[in-house]
């Protein structure tokens, strides 16, 4: 759902895409449910947020592309930007990098992965520090 989300942010806020993910992932809470959406009702949902027939025809492509595999990296996928492609890497694959996301959101939590090591494990890869974060509470 992190690519899902990213390609929805393209050219809107995240107070817009906060309006119409919970429904989004309600409707088609698996990438195999997805590609049977009808696009008239994809494209109905992402109406306010700008770029309703290109951002369904993207969403479908990268989902069945998804599905489809064989892929190594989200940058592979159609439609996955720059965005996606390093929320993609920090979120679901764990590596950090060795530069700072160009992206507001995304250099926040670099930093604060970056300045907080503690409860982590780290792995130096050629991609970049592969990090594993854990939160204590308490």
């Amino acid at each position: 759902m992190i690519l899902v989300s990213c390609m929805l942010l393209n050219c809107t806020t995240r107070k817009q895409v906060e309006k119409v993910l919970p429904e989004f992932r309600k409707r088609w809470p698996t990438p195999q449910s997805f590609m049977h959406a009808d696009d008239i009702d994809v494209v109905e949902l992402c109406r306010p947020l700008g770029f309703a027939n290109r951002r369904t025809t993207n969403l479908k492509k990268m989902t069945e592309r998804y599905v489809a595999g064989p892929w190594q990296h989200a940058s592979e996928l159609p439609g996955v930007g720059v965005y996606a492609s390093r929320a993609w890497e920090i979120f679901c694959q764990g590596t950090i990098g060795t530069e700072p996301p160009k992206d507001h959101a995304l250099v926040q939590y670099y930093e604060w992965v970056k300045t907080n090591n503690h409860d982590e494990t780290q792995e130096d890869t050629k991609e970049g520090t592969r990090i594993q974060v854990s939160t204590r509470q308490g």
